[in-house]
C-alpha cells in the first residue's frame, strides 16, 4: 500500500486561485496524481461548513477520476472556513468512515480535526493537531487535546492495528527542526507538546521516519512562508508524519518526504507499507 498526507493550507486556494502559491500547489497536486497512491490524507482543508463545491469536485475528479472523498470541516460554534480534512481513496477499497469527536476542549471537535477509515484488517486515520497559537494561548487545551487523542489512537489499537498520519504539529526531538535553542517556547516545540508526542509513541506507536532513516538530520516537513529564505535555507521543522501500531512496524516499506519543489509551507509525506 502507498499512502500519502499533505497539509494543502487551503483547497479552494489550491484548485481555484490564480496566485503564484496557487500554481506551485497545483504542481504539487500533479506530483501526487502521479504517485497513484491508494490513499491520500489532507489537512487544513479550509472549506465551508458545507465542505467542497461542485466545482472543487469536479476539479478533484478530473485530477482523481479514480478515487472517492470523504471531508470533514468546521462547523459553528468553530470559526468558518477554518481547519477541516479531506481523504481521497481508490475507489473498490469501500472503507466505514467515521467522524470521531474525542471530548476535546473548547470548540476543538467542531473544527473538523480528525477522519477515520476503517478496513477489514487495519485502521487509516488523520489528525489536523490544533496549534498552540500565538503566545501559547492555546497550550492547556492543546495539552488536553493530546491525551484525548492518544486514548483515541490506542482505543483504535486495542481492536486492529492502526496507521495514523496528519500534521501534529510538534516537532518531536531537537533533530526535528533546524533551530531548536531558539524555539524552546515557539509553538509546536514546548516541552508539554514535545512529551505529549512522547506519551503518543508510548500508547504503542512507532515515528515510521525515524524507523526507517534513524537519526538522520536535516529532513524536514515545513518551512515558514513569513520567511522568504526558509525553504532555501532549510530552516524547517519536521511535524508531519505517518506512525503505525508497534506491531506492524516491521512491515513499513518507505516512509519519506515527498518534494514539493519551491512552495514553502507542509510537502506531502509518503509512507509505503506491506499489509
Amino acid at each position: 500500500m502507498k499512502l500519502i498526507s499533505w497539509n494543502i493550507d487551503s483547497l479552494n486556494a489550491a484548485l481555484t486561485s490564480d496566485s503564484a502559491r496557487a500554481v506551485l500547489s497545483r504542481a504539487v497536486i500533479d506530483t501526487l496524481v502521479a504517485e497513484e497512491a491508494n490513499i491520500i490524507a489532507i489537512q487544513e482543508t479550509k472549506l465551508s461548513a458545507k465542505g467542497p463545491t461542485k466545482k472543487h469536485l469536479q476539479i478533484l475528479q478530473d485530477y482523481f477520476p479514480d478515487y472517492e472523498i470523504a471531508w470533514r470541516s468546521s462547523v459553528e460554534p468553530a470559526r468558518k472556513g477554518y481547519a477541516g480534512t479531506m481523504f481521497l481513496y481508490k475507489k473498490g477499497l469501500n472503507p466505514s468512515i467515521s467522524y470521531p469527536e474525542i471530548d476535546a476542549p473548547d470548540t476543538m471537535d467542531c473544527e473538523g480535526r480528525i477522519i477515520t477509515l476503517e478496513f477489514e484488517h487495519y485502521y487509516v486515520t488523520q489528525v489536523y493537531t490544533p496549534n498552540a497559537g500565538d503566545g501559547l494561548r492555546r497550550l492547556a487545551d492543546r495539552q488536553i487535546w493530546d491525551e484525548k487523542y492518544a486514548d483515541y489512537l490506542a482505543s483504535l489499537d486495542q481492536k486492529k492495528p492502526v496507521l495514523a498520519t496528519g500534521d501534529y504539529n510538534v516537532a518531536h526531538k531537537e533533530i526535528d527542526l533546524a533551530h531548536p535553542s531558539a524555539n524552546r517556547r515557539s509553538p509546536g516545540f514546548t516541552d508539554e507538546e514535545r512529551s505529549g508526542f512522547t506519551h503518543l509513541l508510548a500508547k504503542g506507536f512507532t515515528d515510521t521516519f525515524r524507523y526507517i532513516h534513524g537519526d538522520i538530520p536535516n529532513v524536514y516537513s515545513w518551512w515558514a512562508q513569513r520567511s522568504k529564505t526558509s525553504k532555501i535555507n532549510n530552516a524547517g521543522w519536521r511535524i508531519d508524519y505517518w506512525l503505525t501500531s508497534n506491531r506492524i512496524a516491521d512491515k513499513i516499506v518507505k516512509s519519506e518526504m515527498i518534494d514539493s519543489g519551491a512552495r514553502q509551507d507542509h510537502t506531502p509525506i509518503l509512507l509505503e507499507i506491506d499489509l
